[in-house]
């Protein structure tokens, strides 16, 4: 893939965890690990099977019901600590990631619609080399919409933001609650089961959502949008 792929969308919108970086198997490891210990065994598929794209209140509340009562505060404290080990020491790509967006046409609009805040984002973008790959076109579900996914909102935003149809765009997404929204935007959403986290049955999952292809990696992926 180290030449310039064919896209025959007018952009490309990319989710972040799981789809450029390794986030969500070690997320879901450490949810697991802490909802285990604190009496709630939990396996790592069963956390990615709740949890995975969710963030801010749609995450808490889904931990909250999992546990039948409210969060305590240690349980904040935790991934605060988890959070800032893991912003110091970075999380590397999903494989392929880096040579597919440095192989996209220069002039293609891209963007990231992502659940987590700007600065993960920008600092997990720095640490795998691509901080200068997508410009301002960087946008939370935290930030720049009132509601988050599984909402259309964040890809209808970029599409805008883009000034392009989104219609007309590519939407690659790796959890179940992402391609929910995805494909209510109305976009071309390709389901990418590249991330370690996708184990069996996570393409047929994503199947059910309504997602118009499945790429096991990066090379199925330029394939698809050629």
């Amino acid at each position: 893939m180290s030449e310039t792929i064919s896209v025959r969308f007018d952009a490309l919108l990319f989710d972040f965890d799981g789809v450029l970086i390794e986030s969500e198997a070690s997320g879901n490891r450490h949810i697991a690990e802490w909802l285990t210990a604190a009496g709630h065994p939990t396996t790592v598929e069963e956390s990615m099977a709740h949890f995975m794209g969710l963030a801010g209140p749609d995450f808490l509340s889904a931990i909250e019901r999992r546990i039948g009562r409210p969060l305590p505060p240690e349980f904040h404290r935790d991934r605060e600590v988890e959070n800032r080990r893991v912003l110091e020491a970075g999380v590397d790509e999903v494989t392929g990631a880096v040579e597919f967006v440095r192989s996209l046409p220069k002039l293609l609009p891209r963007a990231i619609v992502s659940s987590s805040s700007t600065a993960w984002i920008r600092r997990h973008l720095d640490h795998i080399g691509l901080s200068d790959a997508f410009g301002e076109h960087i946008y939370s579900g935290k930030e720049h919409v009132e509601r988050g996914k599984p909402a259309p909102d964040l890809y209808l935003h970029a599409a805008r933001m883009l000034g392009v149809d989104i219609g007309r765009s590519a939407i690659l997404e790796d959890s179940p609650v992402g391609a929910t929204g995805a494909v209510a935007s109305g976009g071309h959403v390709i389901g990418l089961c590249a991330g370690s986290h996708c184990g069996i049955g996570h393409a047929d999952r994503l199947r059910s959502l309504g997602v118009d292809d499945i790429a096991h990696d990066f090379a199925e992926a330029a394939r698809l949008l050629a």
